[in-house]
């Protein structure tokens, strides 16, 4: 332990040692900004330092100069009314102001002590862009944040509103004497969204985020049922469709083949058709009108008459007349006529 600190518990322990306050006695500011300390002194004092990190930064004396390591440091009286207040400023703090930051009173008033945090805001990004997909499918984001100090808190915004943090899960990395993180969001896609990405810290007035646009499409139609369906019924129509085809063709067919009782009217009337071209009275087959039996020597007028002619010969004479009459079939008798032609023969020994 060196003289002066002994030397300031002493004035401790004993109350001798006059009245001041440095405020705040732990500032968090982010890089780049203003760090601003306050040390105020009951009574008179004459000169007033200020270390940050260890190293003497300013000297204010109550009255003259004032004495400053460089410009990024400064301090000055807080109003003309309040001359015991006096304000330090670090202007456009980094982290290698972050530390304690002490302010000295010569006389009897000893030191104050303060800390100073310095925090860094980095990148935010989600990864991939923009996203296109189908209706029901489950989409994943991925947003990454690098060199921040500390770890910022990462969260999500779907359509402008806060995700539930059961939905994505945060990873931080040390990365050199700052952190980069990753942050997996993950969800079912139903409609048209907004995505976005947050990174915050305390000493930023509002998070820093990233965004992207989800677009959805409508889920194409599952046709696997419906096909399933159509294959089904189909099956069960052509089957039946078969079968009644068979049918039909057993039928006709059966109806296509005459009976017994059919087949033998059939045949009456196909004769009955032909004894209709036949003359009135002729039956089927030749007449001999010359035939004389034995011991018949002429022939009767009445006889040659049934034969078609007349004529007188010898007693020694006879004649044979023969009349061949030919059966046409019904074609054969219109395109004739009668349907007959008579031949005469005569013969005389």
């Amino acid at each position: 332990m060196d003289l002066d600190t002994c030397v300031w518990l002493i004035v401790c322990a004993t109350g001798v040692m006059g009245q001041f306050q440095v405020e705040p006695l732990d500032s968090t500011v982010l890089k780049g900004t203003d760090a601003r300390f306050t040390a105020t002194v009951q009574g008179k004092w004459e000169v007033m330092t200020w270390n940050v990190r260890g190293f003497l930064v300013l000297t204010f004396p109550r009255s003259g100069n004032v004495s400053s390591a460089s410009e990024q440091f400064s301090a000055s009286i807080c109003s003309a009314e309040d001359t015991s207040c006096v304000a330090f400023t670090i202007r456009n703090t980094s982290r290698r102001e972050a530390g304690p930051v002490i302010c000295t009173v010569q006389g009897d008033y000893g030191s104050k002590s303060a800390t100073l945090h310095v925090q860094e805001s980095g990148a935010v990004q989600i990864q991939d862009g923009d996203l296109k997909v189908a209706e029901d499918e489950e989409v994943e984001f991925t947003c990454v944040t690098s060199s921040w100090f500390p770890n910022p808190v990462v969260s999500w915004k779907l359509n402008g509103g806060p995700v539930d943090g059961n939905l994505y899960n945060n990873t931080h990395v040390p990365h050199g004497d700052s952190f980069n993180s990753s942050s997996v969001l993950k969800f079912k896609a139903i409609k048209n969204s907004t995505v976005e990405c947050l990174a915050m810290l305390p000493t930023l007035t509002k998070p820093l985020s990233s965004t992207v646009f989800l677009v959805v499409v409508p889920k194409p139609p599952d046709w696997t049922l419906l096909i399933a369906l159509v294959c089904s019924f189909g099956g069960v129509a052509l089957l039946f469709l078969l079968i009644y085809g068979i049918f039909f063709c057993y039928k006709r067919k059966k109806e296509k083949e005459p009976n017994y009782q059919d087949e033998m009217t059939r045949r009456v009337r196909t004769q009955s058709q032909l004894s209709g071209l036949r003359p009135p009275g002729q039956k089927q087959g030749r007449v001999n009108a010359g035939y004389v039996t034995d011991g018949r020597t002429n022939v009767t007028s009445s006889d040659l008459s049934a034969s078609g002619y007349s004529h007188t010969t010898p007693s020694n004479f006879f004649e044979m007349p023969d009349a061949v009459y030919n059966i046409h079939t019904e074609n054969d008798y219109n395109n004739v006529g009668e349907g007959f032609r008579k031949h005469r023969h005569a013969t005389t020994v």
